[in-house]
């Protein structure tokens, strides 16, 4: 009786460990996730904000819109919006620096003053957590990202409102016009 007992739960506690996770990441704000200096962090401190999450490479022909990224954030940064740059090698290696030579290029480039994050795979087999949630199957925009600068944007619930290619600049109609109407809503 005791070793049935035992054997209950242990399948039990297995069984929640495995479903955990599922849950711990139903929202954008629980994905772990480390900056760019390797500190952890997650999205927790922009809940309730619009986010504008891009996949970014320093050497890639879209680069230049870091540019228009920062303008960006510093005209609607204090009416609620956060830029997220998350750094990707996966198209044709164009982001092959270490955290400190991407970060050195974003500020002395740039003048990137937005939050960065470590380098991550957004497609394939070691598609991290958050692109998962942004372009899984289970997302309003599923699908591959194509290239690098693919633009998500975040509603101030958590929701994922829109998504952008590579060739839509941030400073563009479309994206500045859906950022307005986000931020808009309270």
């Amino acid at each position: 009786m005791v070793a049935a007992m035992k054997t209950t739960l242990l399948l039990m506690a297995a069984l929640l460990v495995q479903v955990a996770p599922i849950h711990a990441a139903d929202s954008i704000y629980d994905i772990p996730l480390k900056d760019i200096d390797g500190k952890a962090a997650s999205l927790k401190p922009y809940q309730g904000k619009v986010i504008l999450i891009v996949n970014v490479a320093s050497k890639c022909g879209f680069t230049p819109q870091y540019a228009g990224l920062e303008a960006l954030y510093k005209q609607y940064h204090a009416q609620g919006l956060e830029i997220c740059g998350f750094p990707c090698n996966q198209f044709n290696r164009q982001e092959p620096g270490t955290a400190e030579e991407i970060k050195a290029f974003c500020t002395s480039k740039y003048d990137v003053t937005f939050p960065m994050f470590e380098k991550i795979d957004v497609n394939g087999a070691n598609r991290h957590p958050l692109y998962v949630l942004l372009a899984g199957k289970d997302s309003p925009y599923p699908g591959d990202i194509r290239w690098n600068f693919t633009k998500f944007i975040i509603g101030r619930d958590g929701k994922i409102l829109n998504r952008f290619d590579s060739k839509v600049k941030p400073e563009s109609n479309e994206v500045v016009k859906a950022i307005k109407a986000a931020l808009a809503e309270k």
